[in-house]
């Protein structure tokens, strides 16, 4: 789990650490608002291309080959945009770097559905989740370290420092991880043989049910409703996720009155160190389907409702409300997301778990691509100085995500019943 931590960690840093940047390039490059606006979420599209493709690659080489191939090769993308001159090369590697990290997530989300069964796999979704705030609670005040150290100490733009050591970052993330993680279980030397067994009977059983509920095959998978509806909650949790997280630094800056440096990279990691706390105890303790559903849909609903909040507090100039309502939504939809993957998990394995996993996680992200679009298209559309109305479209789609799981009430996965089950004391973990 600490290997996964640190990948993703340094995956999320790497994949917004651009919001930073923005003010920059635009000075120093020409970097235009559209430019870094389509930059921002085309970085998904070459994601969705590439998801399914990885996800089955991962499956047949493992995942200690592959994840560390995937964060090798981003994290040399990632140093590139030292290096950007223009509009195209900024599109471009964005593209690219949306190629290379393609197959990460959804490959760690199937790793673990292979370790843990459905009843502590929330918990375990939740600590991988945890990169997520660490990557902007550490990664917010390093990213605006980066800058001011590089244009004090070196001659070289901040910008072009925090690009660089970041993606390094990523290139030693990925030579550890082929040295740490373990492609399976019955692989793993700190478990004993009684270990092994009780969780092999566990995961067995549990993939027993998945076979009699679930789609069969990537075919099935692709085709299944259940898949496709899984799919539109994880578009609008995304939709909010980087709606926000692109413009952060930028919307931090707006309510105090201060340029994007140290000062805002420590404000800007205020949201996500609550977040942190928010995301394990709620993904700890999600062990029941009526815990999932209810708390999925309440962070949903607070998502929606903080967003507008805070879109708000900046169009009136109350910057002490907008940095709350925002750390409220940055908790909420980081609580959201564990549970969101403990649902199709329940009825996926096998090839249509790598194929269904893969399709959920790969248009459900092109949320990341449509929100800075949107955002922007908004904003110019219905001008405001805090450009409150593009926030506010935001919200809306958490509003819809908060419906569609709370609909989920309605049907119900046979693999949903193994949370009643008891897991055996054997099984780690437990």
């Amino acid at each position: 789990m600490p290997m996964l931590i640190i990948l993703y960690f340094v995956a999320f840093l790497d994949r917004t650490n651009v919001g930073f940047a923005e003010e920059a390039l635009s000075v120093d490059r020409g970097i235009t608002a559209g430019a870094y606006a389509l930059g921002a979420g085309i970085f998904f599209i070459g994601y969705a291309i590439f998801e399914i493709p990885s996800n089955l690659l991962l499956d047949k080489f493992g995942a200690r080959f592959w994840l560390a191939r995937i964060a090798i090769t981003w994290g040399i993308v990632a140093s590139a945009f030292a290096f950007v001159t223009n509009d195209t090369m900024f599109i471009v590697l964005r593209f690219l770097l949306g190629v290379t990290e393609a197959g990460l997530f959804p490959g760690v989300i199937m790793f673990l559905a292979q370790w843990f069964p459905n009843k502590r796999r929330v918990q375990m979704f939740a600590l991988f989740y945890l990169a997520q705030p660490f990557s902007q609670m550490l990664g917010a005040p390093l990213s605006g370290g980066l800058i001011s150290f590089g244009e004090q100490f070196t001659p070289w733009a901040g910008w072009q420092v925090m690009f660089f050591v970041e993606g390094m970052m990523a290139v030693a993330a990925g030579i550890a991880a082929f040295f740490f993680l373990v492609d399976s279980p019955q692989k793993a030397k700190f478990l004993s043989d009684d270990e092994k067994g009780a969780l092999k009977a566990v995961m067995e059983h549990e993939n027993s049910v998945k076979h009699e509920d679930g789609p069969k095959g990537i075919g099935a998978a692709m085709v299944s409703w259940k898949v496709w509806y899984f799919t539109i909650i994880y578009f609008c949790l995304q939709i909010a996720v980087y709606g926000t997280t692109f413009y952060l630094p930028q919307q931090v800056a707006g309510l105090i009155g201060k340029a994007v440096g140290w000062e805002v990279g420590l404000i800007t990691a205020i949201p996500w160190a609550v977040g942190l706390f928010a995301c394990y105890y709620f993904g700890k303790h999600a062990n029941t389907i009526r815990r999932r559903r209810n708390w999925g849909t309440i962070f949903f609903l607070l998502t929606g409702v903080a967003i507008l909040v805070s879109a708000w507090a900046g169009a009136n100039g109350q910057p002490l409300l907008g940095i709350a309502a925002i750390t409220v939504a940055v908790a909420s939809f980081l609580s959201a997301g564990p549970i969101t993957w403990s649902f199709p998990t329940a009825f996926l394995t096998g090839a249509a778990a790598a194929a269904g996993i893969g399709l959920i996680n790969s248009l459900g992200n092109l949320g990341g691509f449509v929100a800075p679009i949107m955002r922007t298209g908004i904003n110019e559309a219905v001008p405001t100085d805090s450009g409150a109305w593009g926030v506010v479209s935001l919200g809306v789609f958490a509003f819809l995500a908060a419906v569609m799981m709370a609909c989920t009430r309605f049907f119900r996965s046979k693999g949903d019943e193994l949370l009643d089950e008891d897991v055996p004391a054997a099984v780690p973990g437990h």
